[in-house]
């Protein structure tokens, strides 16, 4: 491989005294909204060493995949992935040009050397935790034969390495507080992969926030692999717990929304539960995955709750707040999973009634311990129960959309809208909103929704109702 890839920044001057061109970066990024912040920060960290970004493998001087292992078959992907990379990567060298191919990301961490062994033209291979250490990567992967891989899970934490972002990420903006997961459900190998549960100390959070701020972001959404079991401690050693946080970030100039995601039931604490009702600028809406409604299968699942738990916490969620929108996962077909089993999820949906939910058929993931459990559920009875469940949560989210038309609602304009003329934004619930009418982008506009469509809901701005009336 080529030495010439080193910590030179973009129009640095030669010896020669000519600019050096920028490398261009392509990072290509799967999974959860954790991942799409380490991608960011992924490029901050390689924007000294003179890599700017670009859409085009062609182009290309390094190409990273950033992979998630939640999903199925995620390994196949990234090594087909990494098939068509290897003859982009040939033809570059025949002109002469050098390509860095390098994966990150919770397949990474999972399969380890196994990567480099089957696809042996990868340079580097990190896990979630490593990523601070990209550049002394890329020196060590120009200097040696052989792929870089760093896979551990460091002792030093990696947000006291991280340069402060570069680019704003516009009016929604991500920020990731926690990290990692105790829980050790059975399907799940997010313990494995992102480590223990680690929060961020809340000086660090507040200090990230009010940068995006700056930058322009209006609504920050808070991520973490259990993201309400964050409990940061501060300088003076007090412990914060999320609720606290949520009051001091409502407090920056210009954040005029709040959110979080995934959480945990067993982490809803009473301080949480009542943010919903007193911070103005919490928005109404809670991703909180219950997984099952029979006690018997989140027993085998290992989620340390039961079905009644998740039933009293919508109830309170919706006491502090009326108007909150729930949402969730489910898995259906769980190894053990009966009839009966599904019948009492069915029960737990048609009690709770959802906004939106995301649902998947359990498949195994290797090294966790559902992987090796008896009385797998066949897969025409796991593909008939999904489409049960999928047909109510359908019904439940385009019946939630419908009694949200008439309402006058504030939207963050996010972006222009599909058609001339139109924005489009976000509503309260997160619902993608459309209206004819200009407003700046970060602006946020009282609009009457008007109709819900499939994946939307159109709108028009209230200023043009009351002119018309």
């Amino acid at each position: 491989m080529s030495s010439s890839i080193g910590p030179v920044p973009a129009g640095a001057q030669t010896p020669t005294g000519a600019a050096k061109p920028a490398r261009k970066l392509l990072i290509r990024t799967w999974g959860c909204q954790m991942n799409v912040y380490d991608s960011g920060r992924m490029a901050d960290i390689l924007a000294p060493l003179g890599y700017a970004p670009t859409e085009s493998a062609e182009e290309a001087d390094m190409v990273i995949l950033n992979t998630c292992h939640i999903r199925e078959k995620a390994s196949e992907k990234v090594f087909s992935d990494l098939g068509r990379l290897r003859e982009t990567k040939k033809a570059r060298a025949a002109e002469g040009r050098q390509t860095v191919i390098a994966v990150a990301g919770c397949v990474a961490q999972a399969e380890g050397t196994e990567i480099t062994a089957r696809a042996p033209w990868v340079d580097i291979v990190l896990g979630p935790q490593t990523y601070h250490r990209l550049p002394e990567m890329v020196a060590r992967a120009s200097r040696a034969a052989g792929a870089v891989i760093e896979t551990d899970f460091p002792a030093e934490d990696k947000f006291d390495h991280l340069p402060e972002a570069r680019a704003t990420q516009g009016p929604v903006a991500f920020l990731t507080i926690q990290e990692g997961c105790d829980k050790f459900c059975s399907f799940c190998v997010v313990p494995y992969t992102r480590g223990a549960e680690f929060s961020r100390p809340p000086e660090a959070i507040i200090a990230e926030a009010r940068q995006l701020a700056a930058g322009g972001a209006r609504e920050i959404a808070l991520l973490g692999q259990n993201v309400n079991a964050w409990a940061g401690e501060a300088q003076s050693g007090a412990k914060w717990r999320l609720a606290r946080l949520l009051r001091e970030l409502a407090e920056i100039p210009g954040v005029a929304r709040l959110r979080y995601t995934t959480s945990h039931p067993r982490d809803m604490d009473d301080d949480l539960i009542a943010a919903h009702g007193d911070i103005p600028a919490l928005m109404p809406y809670l991703h909180l995955p219950v997984q099952s409604g029979s006690d018997r299968v989140l027993a085998a699942m290992n989620r340390g709750h039961k079905a009644d738990l998740y039933l009293r916490l919508a109830d309170r969620l919706r006491e502090a707040r009326p108007d909150i929108a729930l949402t969730s996962d489910f898995i259906v077909g769980h190894p053990g999973e009966t009839a009966a089993d599904f019948d009492a999820t069915m029960r737990l949906v048609e009690r709770v009634g959802f906004a939106g939910a995301y649902s998947f058929k359990y498949s195994a993931r290797p090294g966790t311990p559902a992987a090796g459990q008896p009385n797998a559920v066949p897969e025409a009875e796991k593909d008939a129960r999904l489409q049960t469940l999928q047909g109510v949560l359908r019904q439940q989210q385009d019946g939630f959309n419908r009694a949200c038309v008439g309402r006058v609602v504030d939207v963050l304009i996010t972006g222009m809208g599909r058609h001339p003329g139109q924005v489009a934004g976000r509503s309260p619930w997160l619902q993608p909103v459309h209206a004819t009418g200009a407003a700046p982008v970060g602006a946020v506009v009282p609009m009457q929704l008007r109709a819900a469509h499939p994946n939307s809901l159109s709108a028009t701005m209230a200023h043009q109702e009351s002119a018309a009336a």
